[in-house]
């Protein structure tokens, strides 16, 4: 049976060196402050990405708001390629077209009335219409019979609306009643 007592011992495992309360603090320091730095530099780099992405986007919207107006300006070369002729059909051959001129100026009238609608620009303002101080600048106050107060008698400039914003107001002659 001295086998069996050595086999127990044999089994029983030897142990291990007790580490104190102020180690294992140590130690559980030690690996907090190693997850802390990870986290630190985890962080930095976040921000850096974050504010190289803010930079990006910020210098993106400034081109875009730089070159805003380049497709616009674009659409209108042609008309003002189309001025170009007429002026110089004009000067070639005098007064003998005056017919061909009108007519290449409402070629030209037509051509930018489309650009502007394609861009949601449109006039307003005609003879007839009641002036609104929102839309209209009274350049002169007239009195003539038969009209109504604040009608529009004349306009000397149309105005414009870019989609729902007044863009230019309407320069116009109101009739004042006596």
């Amino acid at each position: 049976m001295p086998s069996k007592k050595i086999d127990k011992k044999l089994k029983t495992k030897p142990k291990a060196a007790k580490i104190s309360p102020t180690a294992k603090l140590n130690e559980k320091i030690d690996i907090l402050k190693a997850e802390s730095e990870i986290q630190g530099d985890r962080y930095l780099r976040l921000k850096a990405e974050f504010d190289n992405y803010r930079r990006r986007k910020d210098k993106e919207f400034i081109s875009l708001l730089k070159y805003d107006g380049e497709s616009v300006i674009k659409q209108f070369l042609s008309v003002l390629d189309d001025l170009e002729r007429l002026a110089k059909a004009s000067d070639e051959n005098g007064e003998n077209n005056s017919d061909k001129i009108k007519e290449g100026i409402e070629l030209i009238k037509n051509k930018i009335n489309k650009r502007f609608s394609d861009l949601e620009v449109t006039p307003f303002s005609e003879p007839g219409e009641i002036a609104d101080p929102e839309l209209h600048d009274a350049l002169m106050m007239r009195s003539e019979k038969g009209k109504n107060e604040n009608e529009i008698l004349q306009v000397f400039e149309k105005g414009y609306r870019y989609k729902d914003r007044v863009i230019r107001h309407a320069k116009v002659v109101v009739n004042q009643a006596s």
